[in-house]
């Protein structure tokens, strides 16, 4: 366990389990224990018939930067992009049970792909989704390169997971990344109210009518691995060194 993330199970709320991005300092930015973390839970709750729903929250004003540049740039001098990210990518896509998030401030990187795992995703008004993937000499991850178009289209995917654009809250919702855009003070409580709904509902039927909505996750998990192989490439090459060596003198 890592006190950057909370798992609990908000007694206001039965059937939900919440999974809470607790590292302000740094943006909740996610490291190899946060993702460790994140995993544990996901594959608990397939396993607890009381979790019902899950649900990501990020803290005043970040949901997440994504991975910790330092943290990941010790991974990638190893090789790979670290077994407890791909383990967690696993897991969202794995997942039994609805996923619900509710976003405000900072999305970056996976803070924004996690939410293309989600059912529901509620937004802010002033949160930004942003990809910054190909601009750090990488490639897409998440299976975002697959659903990002099939959620998104062709060039509103392009546009945010090669171009990098940034997407306001409103640029999301219509692109359909986002459920739901509401003030930052409402997030939270919107989207345990939408977990709570759905935690009502009869289980099973929702999990059939989830997985017929979702598709088959065999062509996800492949998608992830095949851009794991690109992405662990990238990781050592001479464009990728740059990149990050001028990231990390801003």
């Amino acid at each position: 366990m890592t006190d950057h993330i909370i798992v609990e199970q908000p007694s206001a709320h039965p059937g939900v389990q919440l999974i809470r991005f607790n590292r302000p300092e740094k943006k909740n930015a996610f490291t190899r224990a946060m993702y460790r973390t994140m995993t544990e839970a996901l594959n608990a709750a397939n396993a607890n018939a009381n979790i019902r729903v899950t649900v990501f929250l990020g803290t005043e004003g970040s949901f997440s930067a994504g991975n910790d540049i330092g943290d990941f740039l010790a991974v990638a001098m190893g090789g790979g992009m670290g077994e407890e990210l791909i383990d967690f990518l696993y897991a969202l896509v794995r997942a039994e049970k609805p996923l619900v998030s509710g976003v405000d401030g900072l999305a970056i990187g996976i803070g924004t792909t996690l939410n293309l795992h989600c059912d529901l995703t509620i937004a802010s008004d002033r949160s930004q989704f942003r990809t910054p993937f190909v601009d750090l000499a990488l490639v897409p991850e998440a299976a975002s390169s697959l659903i990002g178009p099939r959620v998104m289209g062709h060039q509103r995917a392009f546009a945010m997971f090669a171009a990098g654009e940034a997407f306001s809250a409103e640029d999301a919702r219509e692109a359909g990344l986002v459920w739901k855009v509401t003030t930052p003070e409402e997030v939270e409580r919107q989207a345990l109210a939408a977990a709570a709904k759905l935690a009502a509902k009869p289980p099973e039927a929702l999990r059939i009518a989830r997985d017929l909505i979702r598709g088959p996750r065999e062509e996800i998990i492949a998608r992830i691995d095949e851009e794991a192989r690109h992405f662990s490439a990238r990781l050592k090459s001479a464009e990728a060194r740059a990149a990050f060596e001028a990231f990390m003198r801003r």
